[in-house]
C-alpha cells in the first residue's frame, strides 16, 4: 500500500471534515455522497469514491476523526487531575464543555451511533472504564459503598442525555461550564464515602 501524499492527505481531511459536517446538520440519512461533495466544494463524486472504499469507509474515518477531536480536548484535563474524584469530574466538565468546542463533532456521532451503527472506541469503551474507576476507587477509600456496573450505567446514561441535549441546542459557554459542574456534583455526591463527605 502506497502512501499517500500531503495533497491526498489534505483532501480526504476535507472530505472528513464535511461529511461530520453535513451529519450534524442533516442526519446521517441525508448525507449522500453528492450532499457531501457539494458541501466540500467538490466538482463530483467521483473524488470521494478515490479516496474511500464506500460510506461505511468515509463514516469510519469520521468516527475516527471525532475521536481524536474529543480526546485531544478532554484527555489532557483528565490526565492533569488527581485522584478518582477529581478524574471523574474533570471526565465529566471536559465532556459537557466539549459540545461548546465542537458542537459539530458531538452531534454527528450521536447520529451516527444512534442511525447508522456506527462504532466508537470511545463510547463504546466508557461503560467498562467507569466500572473499573469505580471499583477501584472504592478500593481506595475515595468512593462509599456503591455497585460499580450500576454507577458506571447510571453515570454514562446521565452524561449522554446531558450531552445530547446541550448539542440539539448548545448553551453559551458559561451555562455549558455551569451544567457540567452540577454533573460533576451529583455524581460526586452520590459516590462520596459515607463518612467524611467529598473527598479530597
Amino acid at each position: 500500500m502506497r502512501a499517500r501524499t500531503f495533497t491526498e492527505s489534505g483532501r480526504r481531511a476535507q472530505i472528513v471534515r464535511a461529511a461530520i459536517e453535513v451529519i450534524a446538520e442533516a442526519g446521517y440519512l441525508k448525507a449522500s455522497f453528492s450532499r457531501i461533495a457539494k458541501h466540500a466544494g467538490l466538482s463530483s463524486t467521483g473524488m470521494i469514491s478515490y479516496h474511500f472504499a464506500g460510506k461505511e469507509d468515509l463514516l469510519k474515518a469520521c468516527v475516527t476523526e471525532i475521536e481524536e477531536v474529543t480526546g485531544a480536548f478532554m484527555q489532557p484535563r483528565i490526565d492533569a487531575a488527581v485522584g478518582h474524584v477529581a478524574q471523574l469530574r474533570a471526565f465529566v466538565e471536559s465532556n459537557v464543555e466539549l459540545v461548546g468546542e465542537h458542537p459539530a463533532e458531538i452531534r454527528a456521532l450521536i447520529d451516527l451511533v444512534k442511525n447508522a451503527g456506527s462504532q466508537s472506541g470511545a463510547v463504546n469503551g466508557r461503560l467498562a472504564l467507569f466500572e473499573e474507576h469505580f471499583r477501584t476507587g472504592h478500593a481506595a477509600g475515595a468512593f462509599g459503598p456503591l455497585d460499580a456496573r450500576t454507577t458506571a450505567l447510571a453515570l454514562t446514561a446521565g452524561l449522554d442525555a446531558v450531552v445530547a441535549t446541550a448539542a440539539a441546542n448548545v448553551p453559551e459557554p458559561a451555562e455549558l461550564t455551569r451544567i457540567g459542574r452540577e454533573l460533576a456534583d451529583l455524581f460526586v455526591r452520590a459516590t462520596a464515602p459515607e463518612t467524611t463527605g467529598e473527598p479530597e
